[in-house]
């Protein structure tokens, strides 16, 4: 049993190769603060620019805040296996069915998790399920290259443009109801986050406004949502967070139709961690600050059993 204590050298991983790059970097910048602040005093910033990164000698625990193309989608966490140091979060397989919507899709089906029907195509094909419909890359976070498809006479464009973020498709059925995430730490469900955009749907321009210059969204936690619905919607975010084995922590994103019924959509394994960002203000809302936030994924993971 491991004790993670101030004097425990912590590399912190950062940026990455992928296309949350510049959002990894100011999450990292705040998880570091945050440490910091905590009284760690052996934690050493890395900027992750390769697949095998150089990993500062005599590191104790890495901390992986790497969101994204190789940080969340189980290369680093193979990698670290492989080095035999313990790191935060998902482990490596779980990272990987996470990260790819197919996978994680599938996972949900077969453990009964509530989901929107889907097919999966290749940038060539066109859909079978009729229009709206969503279309997804299946290995981009951040809503990257998801477009939603109204008319028919989008779905051709649709299809082009998303493809050019993978060689398949993940096409789901358009389900209008309210955007939820329910954090998941340890387990245990935390208040869910009614997800409130001022303009279009919740993309990356509206993940984050400081560095897009969109208009943004609004956040409303805990969510505006009857008590009954609150426990359905956390129940279906469970069921998927153990369908996949999440580990340590994770946050799941939700749709809530006006009938009452939860639609999940994905798992995010290494969520934001900015100062707009969504986990740590559904911490917040049950009294974990910011810092003790941090300190405590980095505690669970220490011991977390990998491989």
């Amino acid at each position: 049993m491991k004790t993670l204590t101030k004097q425990t050298h912590i590399a912190l991983l950062m940026g990455g190769p992928g296309n949350e790059r510049e959002v990894s970097l100011v999450s990292g910048k705040a998880v570091l603060e945050a440490l910091r602040a905590e009284g760690f005093v052996n934690v050493t910033p890395v900027d992750v620019t390769t697949e095998r990164p150089e990993i500062p000698a005599g590191t104790e625990l890495c901390y992986n805040i790497i969101h994204g193309t190789y940080g969340e989608d189980g290369g680093l966490q193979s990698y670290l296996e492989e080095l035999g140091l313990p790191y935060t979060g998902a482990g490596s397989e779980t990272s990987r069915i996470c990260f790819d919507k197919v996978l994680t899709k599938k996972a949900f089906v077969a453990a009964n998790v509530p989901t929107p029907a889907s097919e999966t195509i290749s940038p060539d094909q066109m859909p079978t399920i009729p229009v709206p419909c969503v279309i997804k890359p299946p290995c981009e976070g951040s809503s990257v290259g998801v477009q939603i498809v109204h008319e028919q006479s989008e779905l051709a464009a649709a299809v082009a443009e998303a493809g050019k973020f993978g060689k398949e498709l993940l096409v789901e059925e358009y389900i209008k109801g309210k955007e939820l995430t329910v954090a998941i730490f340890n387990g245990e469900a935390l208040p869910v986050i009614h997800i409130c955009p001022r303009q279009g749907f919740y993309d990356y321009k509206n993940k984050y406004p400081s560095m897009t210059g969109a208009v943004g969204s609004d956040y409303i936690c805990p969510a505006d949502i009857s008590e009954e619905d609150t426990k359905r919607v956390q129940e279906a975010a469970l069921a998927a967070y153990k369908a996949a084995h999440v580990e340590v922590y994770g946050r799941v994103d939700v749709l809530l139709t006006d009938d009452h019924k939860p639609y999940v959509l994905e798992i995010n394994t290494i969520p934001g961690m900015t100062g707009s960002s969504l986990f740590p203000k559904a911490a917040k809302a049950v009294g974990i600050s910011y810092g003790e936030l941090c300190t405590r994924i980095a505690e669970i993971s220490l011991n977390q059993p990998r491989g």
